[in-house]
């Protein structure tokens, strides 16, 4: 049974002395409170007698310190443990002002936060590198084997990435090849130059736009939704229980992926294509009075079929590049929503990023062979 705690103040041979018993715990602490306000301040050179002491917890623990200060309470004849929690509660009590931050050196933090960019940016590009080299080699093992081959995973990816995609890819080529018409029409009839339009068009959206926008848009809407759907997995452990299974995640949920970007890119590619000249050919007809036939009789002389190469050859790597991206952000998600957001707007970032700068790459290579 709990016995309460109590205090006694008494003069013993001519010594101020403080004898504490009984339980000095939470369920007394607001008698004993009482009773330290009863005594008063407590002399310095008071002895204390604690040998009637049996239980003492950190609201004890507190009171006395309160009562006595940290010299007395520390030099009190108790057990080791006891004076370990003294020590933890005294420590939690001081009043002690936090040291102030050392001042930092704009230019050095500076430098540090390029390191800290520079070596996050390596790791990740060693990150994807070492994602990609798996993911090839995964599909090696798979392509001999068809009775491994996911087909219907392969479909679904195929219509989510391609065919859901094409109304939206359709309108916005047509109205980027609207725009592209319109403008060069206000800017070369000032040298009676308007014709030149039809090439413009034909020229702009076979080598450039037409690829270009159409990964832009998987990036924005297929690399965000690969990263989002793998890593809601990621973070419900499904990916963890296929692995428990013997089944391997990138056979299973990346190769299809892959696949259905590798296909839908390039059809989606030739959409873009003729939707940007027919938005061309419309404002042609309405601004210059180009007929269709007529647009398409300069189309067909002046346009060399290298330029349709040029733009079809650049589709399949901006699609793998994409899902490898897509896949990958998603595989690192950890265990919350907000991990997945942060990946899902880092897989849009970097997939756009490096569509954009293999584009440039393409183009100085494409411009050094004369293509």
């Amino acid at each position: 049974m709990q016995e309460n705690g109590y205090i006694h103040f008494n003069q013993a041979e001519g010594r101020d002395c403080l004898t504490l018993g009984g339980d000095w715990t939470v369920a007394h602490y607001i008698d004993l409170k009482k009773q330290l306000a009863n005594l008063g301040d407590v002399p310095q050179s008071v002895t204390c007698n604690v040998e009637s002491m049996k239980k003492l917890d950190t609201a004890g623990v507190q009171l006395l310190y309160r009562a006595l200060g940290e010299h007395k309470l520390r030099q009190l004849p108790l057990t080791e443990q006891q004076h370990n929690l003294i020590d933890t509660v005294i420590n939690a009590c001081s009043n002690q002002e936090p040291p102030l931050p050392p001042k930092s050196n704009g230019f050095v933090k500076m430098l540090e936060r390029i390191g800290i960019f520079s070596s996050n940016l390596y790791r990740n590009q060693r990150d994807l590198l070492g994602f990609m080299g798996a993911t090839l080699q995964s599909a090696a093992q798979v392509i001999g084997r068809p009775s491994r081959w996911r087909v219907t995973a392969f479909v679904a990816q195929l219509e989510e990435t391609g065919l859901n995609a094409l109304p939206i890819v359709a309108l916005l080529t047509f109205l980027v090849g609207a725009v592209v018409a319109f403008l060069g029409a206000t800017v070369l009839s000032d040298f009676g130059a308007s014709i030149y339009t039809i090439n413009l068009v034909g020229f702009s959206f076979l080598r450039e736009f037409a690829v270009l926008l159409t990964a832009i848009m998987l990036a924005g809407r297929t690399a965000s939704a690969f990263t989002a759907q793998l890593g809601s997995m990621k973070a419900n452990e499904e990916i963890d229980a296929l692995l428990a299974q013997g089944l391997n995640p990138l056979e299973l949920l990346v190769l299809p992926r892959v696949l259905a970007m590798l296909v839908s890119l390039p059809a989606l590619t030739l959409v873009a294509m003729a939707s940007g000249i027919g938005g061309g050919m419309v404002i042609s007809a309405l601004t210059l009075d180009i007929s269709p036939a007529l647009f398409l009789h300069i189309f067909e002389r002046d346009t060399g079929i290298n330029h349709f190469w040029v733009g079809m050859i650049k589709a399949p790597v901006f699609a793998f590049v994409i899902a490898i991206i897509g896949c990958n952000e998603g595989f690192k998600v950890s265990g919350s929503a907000q991990s997945v957001g942060e990946h899902t707007t880092s897989s849009v970032v970097q997939s756009i990023f490096m569509v954009i700068l293999l584009d440039a790459l393409f183009a100085l290579f494409f411009m050094e062979i004369n293509w």
